[in-house]
């Protein structure tokens, strides 16, 4: 099909018949974001999730829960709505169902439905990086079975990682030191996968002194072309392969930067599309591996709503649109996660006003329906003339929030 941005596109008024849609496959805390920064450009939004209530539900104009890896259900559906745009923001979809639409000409994927297949599937970006473009990754191996999985932990060797070929946030990923970490490896990767392919990815472990998330643009630029533009890095501290601190921008060595955007720009490039991407590296000295790329705003970007001029989720809400965008820092920050807690629905939070009297900080309560001990409801955001200053500050407001059960 043509692309959707060859021409300049016309802003229309939503619930109207010059309405621009958008559906947005997953919409949750980053879903919610982009959901209100398409809202404030006049576009009609449509969120799907798998269950009710979900945070993007009641910002958008419209809401669906459906099990998006139903392909016959989410085509029904894109049929039902007819969406100028589909905007995937979760792994478990399907792609594949995505992938015959797009080639049909009915619908446009953002960034292209091949970069939701290959994305989605940890097999898929890992063996497009390191097969097809040659760019530096850790060691690797694929296995469906746990026999498999002892095979190949033995041909990588210990320590090593463990991870579901789809999944998201840290879900199901398990660090090894030995032969008698791995059936329980095999067990906790089945648990945590969004959906359930019985594979795995083993990844031999780098000696990297730290990661970043750096933040790739692709958008229309003065020319009409389309241009990549590279936020800050954004640093960040993982527990069980899950976010915990986020902070912008980190401090890297020139070389090191300049090969970090080398290689996000490869992968980019061989996704195509519009949109922002969150690529994953891991840094050792001027050392530079590829890890993961989501074609979407990431997790740890959400440092960007305190410390950017325009946000990950205003970046990508005005590229899709074929808009220019703006990747300038506003000042040094960061975030911090809170946590549930608690296993409940329904939970509240004491201490708001609290977290709040610190210094240059602010929060974001998702408003999930139901809470789990680690589950992520919440982030509290924080600027300072320095990372170091805006990490403490962040911190320090996300535990003030306390999640309690109202009976």
């Amino acid at each position: 099909m043509t692309n959707a941005f060859s021409t300049p596109r016309t802003f229309g008024t939503p619930l109207s018949s010059t309405a621009i849609k958008v559906m947005l496959l997953g919409s949750g805390e980053l879903g919610k974001e982009v959901i209100i920064a398409l809202q404030r450009l006049g576009v009609e939004v449509i969120a799907v999730d798998r269950y009710p209530n979900a945070p993007g539900h009641p910002v958008a104009h419209r809401s669906h829960v459906l099990d998006m890896s139903d392909g016959v259900a989410l085509a029904a559906l894109i049929t039902l709505e007819k969406p100028d745009l589909i905007v995937p923001e979760i792994e478990a979809i399907a792609t594949d169902t995505l992938a015959a639409l797009e080639a049909a000409g009915q619908i446009t994927c953002i960034p292209t439905a091949r970069a939701a297949q290959l994305t989605m599937n940890r097999e898929g970006i890992r063996r497009l990086a390191a097969e097809k473009l040659g760019v530096a990754t850790s060691p690797y191996r694929f296995a469906s079975s746990l026999r498999e999985l002892q095979l190949a932990c033995q041909e990588i060797g210990f320590p090593c990682v463990v991870k579901p070929v789809m999944s998201s946030s840290g879900k199901g990923q398990s660090k090894l030191d030995g032969a008698q970490d791995v059936e329980n490896a095999w067990a906790y990767a089945a648990s945590g996968s969004r959906v359930d392919t019985g594979r795995v990815i083993v990844e031999g472990f780098i000696d990297f002194d730290y990661e970043i998330t750096l933040l790739t643009v692709r958008a229309i630029g003065a020319s009409g072309q389309v241009e990549t533009q590279f936020c800050e890095p954004i640093g960040h501290l993982q527990v069980q392969g899950d976010y915990v601190e986020s902070w912008q921008p980190a401090r890297m060595a020139p070389l090191a930067l300049e090969r970090s955007r080398e290689i996000a720009r490869k992968v980019t490039d061989d996704l195509g599309g519009l949109g922002l991407f969150g690529v994953e590296l891991f840094v050792k000295d001027d050392m530079v591996w590829f890890s993961e790329v989501s074609p979407r705003p990431h997790d740890t970007g959400m440092v960007t709503m305190a410390s950017q001029v325009q946000s990950e989720f205003e970046l990508h809400a005005k590229a899709i649109l074929g808009l220019p965008v703006n990747v300038a820092l506003r000042s040094p920050g960061a975030s911090a996660v809170i946590y549930g807690q608690l296993e409940a629905k329904g939970i509240a939070f004491e201490g708001v006003a609290d977290a709040l009297r610190v210094p240059g900080t602010d929060l974001r309560l998702f408003g999930k329906p139901e809470s789990f001990a680690r589950r992520r409801m919440g982030v509290a955001l924080a600027t300072a003339d320095d990372t170091d200053t805006a990490r403490q500050r962040a911190v320090l407001a996300a535990s003030k929030v306390q999640p309690v059960e109202k009976k």
